[in-house]
C-alpha cells in the first residue's frame, strides 16, 4: 500500500519507508463493524464505521482485523485497486535491490508463498498449495525433507520441484558473489540441497544447526532465473510472470501500475476477484484518491488522514498492531565518527517523535521501543539501548566537546574548522513527516548539531538506500514471518548487503551469526537481546516508534487488513490472496 511516512525492507525481514509515524483466519464474518450510535471497548475483527463518534476501541495484540471471511460468503467476481510507493525497478523479492514491502505485496499475488501464520505468530504452517509436508528426520546432521505438491507448476509449465530449492539456496548462500542475496542467513548453513525419492521431494542437509528452519525457502527463486545475471539484471523493470505460481498472474504492469488477473493455471482456489490493481502514488496523493474513489484502501495513520475518512460513508477503519519498527538510520560511511553518531543519538527526543505522528489518532503506545526487531509486546521483548543514549541535549554537547568540537558563535559545533552539518532523508511530503523532520532539525540546533532535511520521492527508495546515498534516514524494518530475532544479523552484521547503517564488527558478527544455532526459541531471541545490546553501542540503527497499521477500506472488503504476522507492515496479506473479496 501506499504510505509512508518514511521506508521498510521485507525478504524473512523488510525494509520499508517506515511508518515512522504514519501511522488469514476464517469463520464468521469477524462480527459486527461498531457504528456511530453503539459504544465498544475492543474493536470489532471487520473495523470500526467511519461514522462512529466514541473513542477508537484499542485492538486486542496478535489478533487479525481483516474481516475474516470464509470463502463460500465472500462473493465471486469484482475488482480491488490500491496505492503503492514503489513499483521495482528490481522485481527480484530475493536480491537485496529488490527486498522491500511493495514487492513483497506484489509477490503475495503471484509467486509462491510456502508457509502460512496466524496474526498471533504462534502458529506456522506449511501453505498446502505448494507444500504437503515438512519433516526433520535427523538431529545430526540437521535434515530437513520437504514434499512438495503434485499440482505445484509454475505458469511456464515447470514443475515446481527440487530444482527450485537448488536455486534459491545457491542464490541466498553468499558462496557465489556475483549473486547479491538480500540474506545469507541460514542458507550459509547448509550442506545440501538434494533430489528426495522423487523430483517433487527436496532434502536439505545443514553442515551448521540452524533454527528455526521454517524461515528458510518460504519463498522460492525459479530455476528459470538460477544464473547470477538473471539474478541479479534479469527482473529489472521485468516481473516475469511466465515464472509466477499464485492465485494471480501479470496481466500488465509499468513504472506505474501493476495489474493481476486470475491465473487460469492455478491449481488451488479460484481467486475471487477479477482483477486487482496497484497503483504507484506518493503518499499524500493516497488518501484523495481513496476519498475520490479511485482506490478501495488506504492507510489512515495520521490525524489528517483519520479526520478524512471518517467524513466519509461507507468506509471501515480497521487497526492492528503492527509487527514493524520505526528508525532513524545514520550510515556510517558518511557519519563515520561514533561520538557525533552518539551525541546525535542523545540529542533526539523519541519519545517526542513518535508522539508527533500519534497525535490526533487516538493511539497510546505501550511503551517506547529499545529494539529494531522485536515488538515491545512479544513476549521475550528487552529494551536494548544504552543507557548513554537517553534524550538529553546537556549530554550531546558533553560528548561532542569530549571528542574535540568547538560550540561556534552559529550555536553549531565545529571541529577541524568544518561545521558539524548532517542531512535526514525522507520519502513522503506528508504534513506528519514535515513534522518529524522539523523536530529532528530543532532537537540537533538544541544540542548544537545541524541538520537540514532531504526529501525525495517514494519511488527512489531502493535506489537511495543501495547507493548509500544519505546520512540519516527515516526506515522501518519489519519480520515477514514470526522468527524476527533470526535476522539480526541481516541488518547488524558488518558483511550483510541489506545493513544500511555499513556498520559493526567481529564481536556484534559473532554474537548474531551464533543465534540460530540455538534450537530453543527463548534461548536464542535471549541471545539475541545480548547481541543487540552490542550492536545499539555504535549508536547507527535507532527505533523510536512501533506504530499500529490503521487501514480505511470501503465497507464489505473481506479478508484484508492487518493482521498482525499474516499480513505486511502495509497490511497486505502474505498469503491466500486468492480469498480477498467483498461480501456486498
Amino acid at each position: 500500500m501506499g504510505f509512508k511516512s518514511q521506508a521498510t525492507k521485507a525478504m524473512a525481514l523488510v525494509a520499508s519507508m517506515a511508518a515512522v509515524v504514519a501511522l488469514a483466519a476464517c469463520g464468521g464474518n469477524g462480527g459486527n463493524t461498531a457504528t456511530s450510535g453503539t459504544a465498544v471497548t475492543e474493536e470489532p475483527q471487520a473495523g470500526v464505521e467511519s461514522n462512529y463518534t466514541g473513542t477508537f476501541p484499542k485492538p486486542a495484540q496478535g489478533k487479525a482485523y481483516n474481516n475474516p471471511t470464509d470463502r463460500d460468503k465472500v462473493k465471486d467476481g469484482g475488482t480491488l485497486t490500491l496505492g503503492i510507493g514503489e513499483i521495482g525497478p528490481d522485481w527480484n523479492m530475493q536480491s537485496v535491490n529488490g527486498n522491500s514491502v511493495d514487492m513483497s505485496d506484489l509477490w503475495a499475488f503471484y509467486m509462491p508463498q510456502l508457509y502460512t501464520y496466524s496474526a498471533d505468530g504462534g502458529t506456522v504452517e506449511p501453505n498446502t498449495d505448494y507444500l504437503t509436508k515438512v519433516e526433520q528426520t535427523s538431529d545430526s546432521p540437521e535434515t530437513i525433507v520437504y514434499t512438495l505438491n503434485d499440482k505445484a507448476t509454475w505458469n511456464d509449465g515447470t514443475p515446481i520441484d527440487y530444482t527450485a530449492f537448488v536455486a534459491t539456496w545457491k542464490a541466498m548462500n553468499g558462496e557465489d558473489s556475483n549473486y547479491t542475496p538480500a540474506s545469507t542467513d541460514g542458507y550459509r548453513d547448509i550442506a545440501s540441497v538434494e533430489r528426495g525419492s522423487t523430483d517433487k521431494e527436496v532434502k536439505v542437509t545443514f553442515k551448521t544447526p540452524f533454527y528455526p528452519y521454517q524461515t528458510l525457502f518460504a519463498k522460492l527463486l525459479p530455476p528459470q532465473s538460477a544464473s547470477a545475471d538473471t539474478f541479479v539484471n534479469g527482473w529489472q523493470k521485468n516481473p516475469h510472470s511466465e515464472w509466477g505460481a499464485g492465485p494471480y498472474k501479470v496481466e500488465s504492469f509499468s513504472d506505474t501500475e501493476v495489474v493481476f488477473t486470475p491465473n487460469e493455471k492455478w491449481w488451488g482456489n479460484k481467486a475471487k476477484l477479477d482483477k486487482v490493481t496497484f497503483r504507484q502514488m506518493e503518499d499524500s496523493a493516497e488518501i484523495n484518491a481513496f476519498k475520490n474513489g479511485e482506490i478501495d484502501a488506504a492507510l489512515v495513520g495520521t490525524a489528517d488522514k483519520l479526520k478524512t475518512v471518517k467524513s466519509m460513508d461507507n468506509v471501515q477503519i480497521r487497526r492492528a498492531y503492527g509487527t514493524s519498527v520505526s528508525t532513524y538510520t545514520i550510515n556510517t560511511k558518511n557519519v563515520p565518527d561514533v561520538n557525533v553518531r552518539k551525541a546525535l543519538v542523545q540529542a533526539i527526543d523519541r519519545a517526542s517523535l513518535a508522539s508527533i505522528g500519534y497525535a490526533g489518532t487516538e493511539w497510546t503506545p505501550d511503551a517506547l521501543p529499545g529494539s529494531v526487531l522485536i515488538p515491545t509486546f512479544q513476549k521475550g521483548y528487552e529494551d536494548n539501548m544504552p543507557a548513554d543514549a537517553a534524550f538529553s541535549a546537556d549530554n550531546a554537547k558533553k560528548t561532542l566537546e569530549a571528542a574535540g568540537y568547538t560550540l561556534g558563535s552559529d550555536g553549531y559545533y565545529a571541529k577541524d574548522g568544518q561545521t558539524l552539518d548532517l542531512k535526514y532523508t525522507t520519502f513522503s511530503d506528508s504534513a506528519t513527516t514535515k513534522a518529524v523532520t522539523n523536530a529532528i532539525i530543532k532537537m540537533g540546533k538544541d544540542a548544537g548539531i545541524k541538520i537540514e532535511g532531504d526529501i525525495k520521492a517514494s519511488a527512489d527508495f531502493s535506489t537511495t538506500l543501495s547507493s548509500g546515498d544519505f546520512q540519516i534516514l527515516g526506515l522501518g524494518w519489519g519480520s515477514s514471518d514470526p522468527f524476527n530475532y533470526v535476522y539480526g544479523c541481516q541488518i547488524y552484521c558488518s558483511t550483510s548487503e541489506s545493513n544500511y547503517s555499513f556498520t559493526g564488527n567481529d564481536d556484534v558478527d559473532s554474537k548474531m551469526q551464533s543465534i540460530t544455532g540455538t534450537e530453543d526459541g527463548a534461548e536464542a531471541l535471549k541471545n539475541f537481546n545480548e547481541a543487540e545490546k552490542e550492536a545499539q553501542k555504535l549508536y547507527a540503527q535507532i527505533p523510536y516508534s512501533a506504530p499500529p497499521i490503521t487501514m480505511a477500506v470501503k465497507k464489505g472488503l473481506a479478508n484484508f487488513g492487518p493482521a498482525g504476522y499474516a499480513t505486511s507492515s502495509y497490511g497486505i496479506p502474505l498469503f491466500h490472496t486468492e480469498d480477498i473479496g467483498w461480501t456486498a
